[in-house]
């Protein structure tokens, strides 16, 4: 049985985390247009299923998540939620607002705001983007940032990843995080990581509380077992698991237009899934479920954020975390090589 209200420390700060919360990255309007109206029974759907923990970020529908995030938070008791965001990308107008409507930011979200963006991790633009953030929440207190989108596919190439992490770490900008967090501004220094080999270039560097784990940790796929879960260990950072749903797929299935990896799912994917979803059948187990709670079964990984974007899809995930899985379930994957025979695996262990 899970406890919503039962929060676990994140590394050795003050923050705690319950072990699942609201990603609301789905409320920036990625795939489809939702109305205002919508975000907001979504939002009071996960409050009244017991969820407390809320994450979001500028780049969520270029700004778009935090504004409905925030409409809906400053309704609610402060000492009641934890509320996190991001930092790296700065906002501003337009140069030509009335064709920006063409620019790459705008493509990637169906229902995204029309506001341009940089990418900065300097002082300056650390402390602007948490600013911003504040306004845009309406909330004079955030309890965690975390670096976003440092990675390969976000910047480009590895010259301008070794840019970005010299700005964090020649030009401020890590120091500035951890200002906030020495004056309790902010309770604990995160990262967003996309992809391998991360979170080993940022503990070279930093000390990190947290990393934001988006896909190299699913029922799908575990490679951050061969190094980045080890080194979260040695370091003693807490993990967050963000893609339960792998950007789609291990919540809609086999369907058509299924999405692995924020695209469209290979045929090869397909055919995991489907086998995953015959395991289940055979142990009552559906695979959101069996998506929502396998992450939670490595000591590293203190809570899942998944998305949602209507009522019905939060408390779909309400009930996959409270669904029982028997161990033959887990085992019966390993036995099919569904899984990885190194991923730790069995019932809820805290």
């Amino acid at each position: 049985m899970f406890d919503l209200t039962c929060r676990q420390h994140v590394a050795a700060t003050g923050l705690r985390l319950p072990v699942m919360g609201q990603g609301c990255g789905t409320l920036g309007d990625p795939d489809e247009v939702i109305s205002e109206m919508q975000a907001q029974q979504t939002l009071q759907a996960a409050w009244d299923g017991g969820i407390r923990y809320f994450d979001t970020a500028p780049w969520y529908g270029n700004t778009k998540s935090e504004h409905r995030l925030g409409y809906f938070l400053r309704q609610q008791p402060r000492d009641e939620f934890v509320v996190t965001t991001k930092v790296g990308r700065v906002y501003s107008r337009p140069m030509d607002p009335e064709n920006f409507d063409r620019s790459p930011w705008m493509k990637r979200w169906q229902g995204g705001l029309p506001f341009d963006l940089r990418f900065d991790y300097t002082r300056d633009g650390i402390l602007r983007s948490y600013e911003d953030s504040l306004m845009r929440l309406g909330l004079n207190t955030i309890d965690a940032l975390a670096i976003h989108d440092l990675d390969l596919k976000h910047q480009k190439n590895e010259t301008n990843v070794l840019k970005a992490l010299d700005d964090l770490s020649n030009h401020g900008g890590y120091r500035a995080l951890d200002e906030l967090k020495a004056s309790g501004a902010i309770r604990a220094i995160g990262v967003g990581i996309n992809h391998t080999g991360m979170i080993k270039l940022f503990l070279e560097r930093f000390d990190i509380d947290y990393f934001l784990v988006a896909m190299p940790y699913t029922l799908l796929d575990q490679p951050a077992l061969d190094e980045d879960f080890i080194l979260c260990e040695e370091r003693k950072a807490s993990v967050v698991i963000g893609a339960v749903f792998a950007s789609g797929v291990l919540a809609t299935g086999t369907s058509q237009d299924a999405s692995y990896a924020y695209d469209k799912a290979s045929l090869e994917i397909l055919g995991r899934v489907r086998d995953i979803e015959q395991v289940g059948a055979d142990f009552d187990v559906p695979l959101g479920a069996a998506a929502i709670q396998f992450p939670l079964a490595h000591p590293t990984v203190i809570s899942v954020i998944p998305g949602a974007n209507s009522p019905g899809q939060v408390n779909e995930n309400l009930k996959a975390l409270a669904h029982p899985i028997p161990d033959g379930f887990w085992s019966g994957l390993k036995e099919n090589g569904l899984i990885r025979a190194d991923a730790p695996i069995g019932a809820y262990r805290r």
